[in-house]
């Protein structure tokens, strides 16, 4: 679970970022759940836009995909979605830690 610190960190990280993952009328496919497991596996953080032929919000989508890619909704803002998830193998964002107790 992100810290509001690490969440700000991260969106401050995707802000120049294009989007990656479009989804469009077919919604959720298994292709493109892939693609965004892909994705985090290689970058840890991307953009996603849902077009507007698609049934889907940006939110549903994006919990959708995080759900089904084991990763962390970042943001969320219009058609436009940031997912994040921590490669444990090679990270390649640095996080601050979580300082409460």
């Amino acid at each position: 679970m992100l810290t509001s610190k690490q969440r700000a960190g991260l969106r401050s990280m995707a802000h120049s970022l294009d989007p990656i993952l479009h989804v469009g009328k077919g919604e959720l496919s298994d292709a493109l759940i892939k693609q965004a497991d892909d994705a985090l596996t290689a970058r840890e953080l991307f953009k996603g836009r849902v077009l507007e032929t698609c049934p889907l919000t940006a939110r549903e989508a994006a919990e959708r995909i995080a759900a089904a890619a084991q990763a962390e909704v970042v943001q969320v803002i219009g058609r436009t979605f940031v997912l994040y998830r921590r490669n444990e193998k090679e990270p390649k964002i640095r996080l601050p830690r979580d300082t409460r107790r």
